[in-house]
């Protein structure tokens, strides 16, 4: 039997999507989130960014929702991030794929506005980067920290489905890829896996449903 890991525990339907295709699967969660207590004001009228649901969650957790002033203006990136959001009741203004495509957005329609980026201790600098080189004005506050949760795997795998770059670093930190194909949720996690000598699906949508769409095709 084919069998694939997932470097992050399945929601049941998730799982089903595979099993249901006769895959054998195994999963753990391979990063830890902590929520971090921060302080910043929040006014109405302001522009919050978001990257990730987990900056999402951290945010509220910090927070109660009722009590935020009304209206904020919210770019994201992810459709699952912005799905979480508008079940919030939070209107997106935009929504983009790669923090640099929404960082283009931004510089091209919002040049003027000034922004509050909520992001884990980890984030990727491509976002913060364009927006600062081009004068716009942001303030960046940390809401959570990523963590390894290290594990060796005696078995081998025909799949690994990756969902971020610190899920590669820490499958790697006791494991290496073989013949192994990996299916990454995105480009920046995929580009974590470029000095490695494996093949590489990524996903056509950044959402953990197509990872596994993904490797149902691929083993079907």
């Amino acid at each position: 039997m084919i069998s694939v890991l997932s470097t992050k525990n399945l929601s049941t339907s998730q799982k089903n999507l595979i099993l249901n295709s006769g895959i054998g699967l195994v999963e753990y969660d391979a990063i830890k989130i902590d929520f971090i207590d921060f302080k910043s004001e929040i006014n109405s009228g302001d522009n919050l960014i978001f990257t990730s649901k987990n900056s999402v969650k951290a945010f509220l957790n910090n927070y109660k929702l009722t009590e935020l002033p009304r209206p904020l203006t919210i770019f994201c990136v992810g459709a699952k991030t912005k799905e979480l959001l508008e079940s919030l009741k939070f209107e997106v203004q935009e929504v983009a794929d790669y923090g640099k495509d929404l960082a283009d957005i931004i510089v091209s329609k919002y040049p003027e506005r000034a922004f509050k980026f909520f992001c884990g201790v980890s984030r990727s600098d491509e976002l913060p980067s364009i927006l600062n080189e081009n004068n716009i004005s942001l303030e960046e506050i940390e809401v959570y920290t990523t963590s390894l949760n290290k594990k060796k795997f005696q078995q081998d795998f025909d799949g690994i489905m990756f969902f971020s770059p610190s899920g590669v670093e820490s499958y790697l930190n006791l494991n290496e890829l073989k013949t192994e194909t990996c299916f990454c949720i995105g480009k920046t996690t995929a580009s974590a896996l470029k000095d490695k000598n494996t093949s590489v699906v990524i996903a056509t949508t950044q959402s953990i449903e197509n990872v596994i769409v993904q490797v149902v095709k691929h083993y079907k």
